[in-house]
């Protein structure tokens, strides 16, 4: 009798624990909620929450597939933003390069670095903070040095390039914010359903399977607060003039990573590795292969992030990309990718991510002074790492066994 009382409430601990930074997220939204007023429930501050943290998104993905792999991060992605967004400036508005040509070939350097990366870390043997660090000591300088002996000002202007402007920060059937935009709320409730469905398709095929699944009622309720989340959302959006473009590819990178890492042969060997990588290695895996994958991948996305950043600023200058390493290193593990590798999600990282925007926007909102900002992604990076440990030692914060 004395188990059956207890078992729910085990369950509900359970619960709580597997989903305490979306609980986090949700409690802190809230607190901005009160202290700004309710301005940061303005639909401005939804699309300014996208606008602004999208290359943490973009980059907290390509950061996370480093990260499974054993804990490894890439320091020079930041820097190389600064020297990427130096060459498409130079190669759009200097050369008068075209917009399409121009895409490819900053895409084709991505590509190339991160070819050079992958293979003097897998193949070299050299260590990934020492080969990325290096990158980041000479990227930002290199990036520097092009914008100065090629603009007066020491950066380039991209404005008078409409159509690049528009591929990577525009708005989907745009409208003015004073017209409800109809086009974008019908898409939230066509992206409502499609999630419904799919949490009740996988609950009814891993129940055919035979494999351990949802309740009915719990299926219920990821139904209900995920389509809820989605229309809130796009219901803001559409008061803010449309789907923003940014919107679009982070939903793109993180759908595609999402099927890579869960359903994917390639995406559990990032996992296996990250676990034991000699273990892998006996078992048959080609974990060469999956390091040099691995930080090929971070510079592909590292691209995408570079011309996102551009559109955003409209210009090549020497601070951009300024901490963006940090960022996606935050947002993993603030979002419950272990600091050792081979666990962690591409949905964990999101909610590590907008956690970390959230707070941004809300103490900008609040007026706090920039270097407090600091202090407290400090405190919450701590937190979320302390938390980990812990919760994997079966521990509370006092040393005590739970």
């Amino acid at each position: 009798m004395e188990r059956e009382i207890s078992s729910p409430g085990r369950k509900l601990s359970a619960v709580l624990k597997k989903n305490a930074m979306l609980v986090i997220l949700v409690l802190v939204y809230l607190f901005f909620m009160v202290t700004t007023s309710g301005n940061i429930f303005k639909p401005a501050n939804f699309k300014a929450l996208i606008d602004q943290n999208a290359y943490v998104y973009i980059l907290g993905v390509g950061m996370l597939m480093c990260m499974l792999t054993g804990g490894n991060i890439d320091l020079s992605c930041g820097s190389f933003v600064c020297l990427l967004g130096a060459l498409g400036g130079l190669m759009m508005i200097n050369l008068g390069v075209g917009t399409g040509a121009s895409i490819a070939l900053m895409l084709l350097i991505g590509v190339a670095y991160g070819c050079l990366l992958g293979y003097l870390v897998a193949y070299v043997n050299i260590p990934p903070w020492i080969a990325t660090l290096a990158g980041y000591l000479a990227f930002r300088g290199l990036g520097t040095s092009i914008l100065s002996s090629n603009s007066a000002t020491g950066s380039i202007a991209i404005a008078s390039k409409p159509d690049f402007l528009g591929i990577f920060y525009g708005k989907i059937f745009g409208t003015s914010m004073k017209v409800f935009n109809w086009p974008c709320m019908i898409a939230g409730i066509a992206a409502a359903l499609i999630t419904v469905f799919l949490i009740f398709r996988s609950r009814a095929v891993r129940l055919r399977k035979g494999y351990a699944a949802d309740s009915f009622a719990s299926a219920a309720v990821k139904s209900v607060l995920g389509s809820a989340a989605i229309l809130l959302v796009m219901y803001k959006l559409s008061k803010a003039g449309g789907i923003p473009t940014p919107l679009v590819w982070v939903v793109a990178v993180v759908l595609i990573y999402s099927f890579i890492t869960a359903k994917t042969t390639l995406g559990r060997h990032f996992y296996v590795v990250g676990g034991n990588r000699e273990a892998a290695r006996m078992s048959g895996v080609n974990t060469r292969r999956i390091m040099f994958l691995a930080y090929l991948n971070m510079a592909f996305l590292t691209a995408i992030t570079t011309m996102m950043v551009l559109s955003r600023t409209q210009a090549a200058n020497s601070t951009a990309g300024t901490n963006f390493e940090m960022d996606a290193i935050s947002a993993c593990v603030v979002g419950g990718v272990s600091a050792s590798g081979g666990a962690g999600s591409v949905f964990g990282m999101v909610i590590g991510a907008t956690l970390i925007g959230v707070i941004n926007l809300g103490m900008s909102l609040m007026g706090i002074d920039a270097n407090w900002q600091k202090v407290v992604k400090g405190v919450v990076l701590l937190g979320a790492v302390a938390f980990d440990v812990l919760s994997k030692k079966n521990v509370s914060l006092f040393g005590k066994k739970k």
